[in-house]
């Protein structure tokens, strides 16, 4: 069985899209049949998570871990299935996670996208001289703009 002891980074960067945690020599430490191995950076040297969603990205990743001679090395999904290695890193990259959107903003920005699209449409409808299609969609405009200063 394997379990984390320690997962300490070297250093976190965050920019908009990611949190990189990246580890450095004896930064990282998993206890495998009862025995300590400590990560050693010749493989994969971070760990790539998105700021939104908070979901391991690089899970494709090989990590090497040493004791002595003896070197383990253990993909990211193994590391993920470890007890005790997504506490960790939760903790360590919670401070860096985004808020995910409002659900009033996505709203909003939906209607936005649908008035705008709406009114492509009766562009196209004047482009190909459509009156039939123009006319079914400026009523649609009209209710729709009706509707919002109702809720104004």
């Amino acid at each position: 069985m394997v379990t984390v002891k320690m997962l300490k980074p070297y250093y976190i960067k965050a920019d908009d899209r990611h949190i990189r945690i990246v580890l450095a020599y004896q930064s990282f430490a998993v206890v495998i049949n009862n025995k300590v191995y400590q990560f050693i950076p010749v493989e994969s040297k971070q760990i790539r998570i998105n700021r939104v969603s908070g979901k391991v990205e690089n899970i494709d990743a090989k990590f090497a871990f040493q004791k002595g001679k003896n070197v383990i090395y253990m993909s990211m999904a193994e590391l993920i299935s470890t007890p005790g290695f997504l506490m960790h890193l939760h903790t360590i990259a919670q401070p860096y996670l985004k808020e995910a959107p409002n659900v009033e903003e996505n709203e909003e920005l939906i209607q936005e996208l649908e008035m705008k699209n709406l009114r492509y449409l009766i562009d196209r409808a004047l482009d190909e001289r459509n009156e039939e299609k123009f006319d079914q969609l400026t009523k649609i405009l009209h209710k729709e703009i009706d509707q919002r200063n109702r809720k104004k």
